[in-house]
């Protein structure tokens, strides 16, 4: 499969889709880049926003078997991977295949079931395939796993440990669609639409198990040049240096900047990648792999606010220092940033001598005046090489990021009068 087939399918799957799966289009898109680059996707969002039904509608239009598991607290490790069950009539044991093999799984609040049970999930998504009695079963090609937690309730959950949360490519969050949105849900349910018959729908299969292959195969033919390499590089040990963070992104997220950046190209229908396409789904991929220091977290700095201020600072390939320092240059009457605001930070210079609350402009900036602004990345070039497709989302601009918070450590700022 070329590019361009591959743009145009992909785009194909979209507007498909799109038919049922109403007004969450940057979710779709989230979903689909990450299946093509291999990767897993953790949803979090609120129950009855769609969930299931963008997993059987993909399962629909691309063709591939799908199957849903309502994780709870009593689920055994031997429910989600199977068992071996013994055959009376055989006289020998048989392998009984649980839900993990399909194409596309919806683990759904998967931070309900026991520690052991999700260990079995995530070493299946991580190895695809699952070792029961001493032999190894393959998982099917290709295989997706759609997790979903709910951020509202904590009772009766098991948080999932941040050494886990690695293994998903994505964390997307989901929220509530917006008033127009939902009023085209209501007519079309109105019209007859009915989320548990799908077949009325008259949904057609765009492509196959072998044509989803065939797409992840064609992404590896993307060109990546030693400045992406870089820049993909500086990105995550950015996310080591930045002072609000405890312990920043891995080198799985590197090579998951790498891919998604890749399957990103290849949408455009260009087989070379820009920063742009680094820095598209940028936060969906740093997003649950940065562990804030508590002071960070009681100031109300979030992670997607510290992935904001990494991808405003790391300097774009081919722009040079003198660009740094004009980008660096404040705006009138910007207000001060504090010693979190900028993503990393170079060695810390001598500090110096605290000033006033008075002079600083607030209660806790005396803490933080041995901070100096980290330099700001350029704007892109004008002229970026674009593909036949049509433009999508670019992800953050530095031209457009809104300017740090005035609390000591950036973000919104948590101090008195916020």
């Amino acid at each position: 499969m070329d590019l361009r087939e591959f743009s145009a399918t992909f785009e194909a799957i979209e507007s498909e889709v799109r038919r049922v799966f109403v007004g969450q289009d940057e979710v779709l898109s989230s979903v689909l880049v990450a299946m093509l680059a291999r990767g897993h996707v953790l949803l979090e969002g609120v129950p009855g926003v769609g969930k299931t039904l963008l997993v059987r509608t993909l399962g629909q239009v691309l063709g591939c078997h799908f199957r849903r598991v309502q994780f709870t607290p009593d689920l055994m490790p031997s429910d989600v991977t199977g068992s071996s069950l013994y055959n009376a009539q055989k006289g020998a044991f048989e392998f009984k295949h649980g839900p993990v093999f399909t194409h596309i799984l919806l683990a759904d609040e998967v931070n309900r079931a026991p520690a052991k049970t999700q260990s079995a999930m995530l070493e299946a998504m991580a190895e695809r395939s699952v070792t029961v009695d001493g032999v190894t079963h393959p998982l099917p090609d290709p295989y997706f796993v759609l997790a979903t937690q709910n951020p509202l309730e904590s009772a009766g959950t098991y948080a999932l440990p941040e050494a886990q949360l690695d293994r998903f490519l994505f964390k997307v969050l989901i929220d509530h669609p917006p008033q127009h949105v939902e009023e085209e849900l209501l007519r079309n349910v109105r019209d007859g639409f009915d989320a548990a018959n799908l077949a009325s729908a008259n949904l057609r299969r765009i492509t196959s198990a072998e044509g989803v292959r065939a797409m992840q195969q064609a992404v590896q033919s993307v060109r990546v040049d030693e400045k992406i390499i870089s820049y993909i590089a500086s990105l995550v040990a950015n996310t080591r240096r930045h002072r609000a963070v405890q312990i920043g992104a891995s080198p799985r997220a590197a090579i998951a900047l790498l891919q998604t950046g890749r399957v990103e190209a290849a949408v455009q229908g260009r087989d070379f990648v820009v920063p742009d396409d680094i820095k598209t789904h940028g936060k969906a991929v740093l997003r649950h792999r940065l562990i804030l220091q508590p002071d960070a977290e009681i100031e109300g700095v979030t992670p997607d606010e510290v992935v904001e201020g990494v991808l405003h600072e790391t300097q774009v390939p081919g722009m040079g220092e003198g660009g740094r320092a004009a980008a660096q240059a404040p705006a009138p009457g910007a207000p001060r940033s504090g010693a979190f605001s900028g993503a990393p930070t170079a060695p810390a210079p001598a500090p110096q001598a605290p000033v006033s609350q008075a002079q600083a402009g607030g209660p806790s900036a005396d803490l933080w005046t041995d901070a100096q602004p980290a330099p700001s990345a350029p704007a892109r070039p004008a002229g970026a090489p674009t593909g036949s497709a049509p433009a999508r989302p670019a992800g953050p601009d530095p031209d457009t990021l809104p300017p740090p918070g005035v609390g000591p450590y950036g973000g919104r700022g948590g101090g008195q009068g916020s």
